[in-house]
């Protein structure tokens, strides 16, 4: 099972170039962040003309996120399951062939004095309650997506230029270290230990040229999938080329 996670950055305007990616690469399961677009307004037959069952929660000209799938889709789950609903469409879950799977788009915080910032902490608590209601850490999960954040130094090309920012504050890490707590493991930094991976890139500046980059879309999963993943990759092609996406897909492949 091929599984990646990509911000598209606006479906409408990106809807070519994701249609030559999932040709060129197949994967059996696409978790999609910021579509951008309404439900009436998802291209779900262009999808499924190309083979995936999709399943979308948007909000017009922000946020969106969606699931498309190869393998079947069922028990699609819009918003989280426990709390308040959130106001924004960030996060949707569905099962696909006995893996379950979240797509989110964690809020990105502004700053650390924004109200926005403390927005993004408690949307980060509030997911790690939806993981704990639909999922345990022996079962199938993955829950990728943009998070917003660079787990650890080593996931932005510039610590000090980032310093006093949100993606790399103390908080925000701590939200995600309860992740890992509770049986979440970051298989793609598993597999590759090594500095200089990214998976986002400022549109200024030349930054994707210069290697300025963050990792911050992630493709979390328990344990029988992460010891089942055969390997992971982010694909920089991707990020190449006429307009693109200023994220690349992050990809991991599970033996099933």
């Amino acid at each position: 099972m091929l599984i990646a996670t990509w911000n598209v950055n606006s479906l409408k305007a990106r809807l070519p170039r994701v249609q030559a990616w999932l040709e060129d690469v197949h994967p059996d399961v696409v978790l999609m962040q910021e579509t951008k677009m309404t439900d009436k307004a998802f291209p779900a037959l262009t999808f499924k003309e190309m083979g995936y069952e999709s399943a979308h929660f948007g909000q017009g000209q922000w946020n969106g996120v969606a699931i498309l799938s190869r393998l079947g889709l069922d028990n699609v789950r819009t918003n989280f399951v426990v709390g308040e609903p959130d106001g924004e469409a960030r996060i949707i879950t569905a099962d696909c062939s006995g893996v379950t799977v979240v797509s989110v788009y964690v809020p990105n915080g502004r700053a650390l004095d924004h109200e926005h910032y403390q927005y993004k902490l408690r949307w980060l608590d509030q997911l790690a309650k939806h993981v704990a209601a639909i999922a345990t850490p022996s079962g199938n999960l993955v829950v990728g997506g943009d998070y917003n954040i660079a787990p650890a130094d080593i996931d932005v090309w510039d610590t000090k230029a980032l310093e006093g920012s949100t993606h790399v504050s103390a908080a925000e890490r701590e939200r995600l270290e309860a992740l890992y707590g509770w049986g979440l493991r970051d298989v793609l930094r598993e597999q590759h230990p090594e500095p200089g991976i990214y998976s986002w890139w400022d549109y200024r500046n030349g930054s994707f040229h210069r290697g300025w980059g963050m990792r911050i879309d992630l493709l979390l999963a328990t344990s029988n999938i992460a010891d089942a993943t055969m390997w992971t990759a982010i694909d920089r092609n991707a990020r190449k080329g006429e307009q693109p996406s200023d994220h690349a897909p992050v990809l991991m492949e599970v033996s099933t």
